[in-house]
């Protein structure tokens, strides 16, 4: 068996749950050390070997920490190689030089790890990256057919093009779920208030 083999009965069979919870944050996670546990038992399984060495390296005007993963085939001296980058922030609170340069490692090593074990951690809600994107999504969630119905009801052709215009959007459609939400929101405000008039 060939180590690239190997190393695919390995992603196939791997399983790395996200074991550790944040309860500020309220989600999982998994580190590199939960990883690491999780291939243990295929070192004997199928005669491999694994090195995660770490390197300094300037880009632009920042370090990064760089984290290679080396699989060894023990039986024929074959190796496959990743490697990941994460970098250090100017300064974190509460920690020191040496925590930031730790913290940015396991991350490197973390992502290194996830590549070469086809673990699906891109969108783990332990990065700044997740967060963001829950947040982007959260804001363009598209409207709801009962919103579509809505608005339907409630706009005439002019108050529609106006609303349209407000959002900066050319058709209903373009609208996100929250802003049809204030549109019918206000509108239902709006026709209230004319009735009352």
């Amino acid at each position: 068996m060939t180590l690239l083999e190997k190393l695919q009965k390995i992603q196939f069979e791997m399983k790395a749950p996200k074991n550790l919870y944040n309860k500020f944050g309220n989600y999982k996670y998994r580190n590199a050390e939960g990883i690491l546990e999780a291939f243990k038992p295929f070192e004997d399984k199928y005669k491999v070997a694994l090195t995660i060495s770490d390197e300094l390296v300037m880009l632009g005007d920042r370090y990064y920490i760089k984290a290679e993963v080396t699989l060894y085939d023990t039986e024929n001296e074959a190796t496959i190689v990743n490697t990941a980058l994460a970098r250090e922030s100017f300064e974190k609170k509460g920690m020191d030089d040496s925590q930031i340069t730790g913290t940015a490692s396991s991350y490197a090593r973390k992502y290194a790890l996830n590549g070469l074990f086809l673990l699906d951690d891109t969108k783990d809600a332990d990065t700044d990256e997740f967060r963001e994107e829950t947040t982007k999504k959260d804001v363009e969630k598209k409207l709801t057919d009962e919103q579509i119905d809505a608005i339907a009801d409630l706009f005439d052709e002019k108050s529609l093009s106006a609303m349209l215009g407000y959002f900066g959007v050319k058709e209903v459609g373009d609208l996100t779920e929250a802003q049809a939400t204030k549109a019918i929101t206000q509108r239902k405000k709006t026709l209230e208030g004319m009735k009352n008039e």
